[in-house]
């Protein structure tokens, strides 16, 4: 199942078979358009001039990815904070996945497990974690036992809570809706 964000063709053919340009995406969607955030990893190869591995990133020279990562446009709004974490996300690929980051998911046995190690990603906290196990099972189509309970509501069928339910301008909207709804909501509540 190919991945269809609103990012343009080429960014949606590396997303949907690059398990690292995915993870590196769901990282960097964070204070920034989620365009933006899912149009990083193609832009980044595209800076590269080849698609990297996480062994490549894992080596880069620190101050040389920040440079790749500050380029304009940046890849990120936080473009020196954001390519130190992609590095840490790279380096844990190679240490605990043996370089191969399909491994995250593909050798889960559970839900439960695949959240955990979701988790265990560098930017990824619970609630984003929670969205990726669900973007990977309705989506990519991973989906080991219990994967719906490890991703909460967002794992539900026919919801449009965040960019696990995106693959159409129709359901990208939905999100947006909801997401404002949220923000009216929590400008609305009584300060704590």
């Amino acid at each position: 199942m190919p991945i269809s964000m609103p990012v343009g063709a080429e960014a949606n053919e590396l997303l949907s078979r690059s398990a690292l340009a995915l993870l590196i995406a769901m990282l960097l969607d964070q204070q920034v358009p989620l365009e933006r955030a899912f149009s990083a990893p193609y832009e980044l190869v595209q800076r590269l001039g080849h698609e990297p591995t996480a062994e490549e990133l894992a080596a880069f020279s620190p101050d040389g990815l920040a440079a790749v990562f500050s380029q304009r446009p940046a890849l990120h709004r936080f473009p020196k904070a954001m390519a130190a974490r992609v590095q840490e996300l790279a380096r844990l690929i190679v240490a605990d996945y043996d370089g191969d980051p399909a491994a995250i998911w593909t050798t889960a046995g559970t839900g439960t497990e695949l959240l955990t190690r979701v988790s265990a990603l560098p930017g990824f906290g619970e609630q984003k974690a929670k969205i990726f196990v669900a973007l990977l099972g309705k989506q990519l189509g991973v989906r080991p036992p219990g994967w719906q309970e490890a991703a909460g509501s967002f794992g539900g069928t026919g919801s449009f809570l965040s960019v696990a339910d995106i693959c159409d301008d129709e359901s990208l909207g939905r999100v947006r809706s909801y997401k404002k709804a949220l923000k009216a909501a929590a400008r609305a509540a009584p300060p704590r």
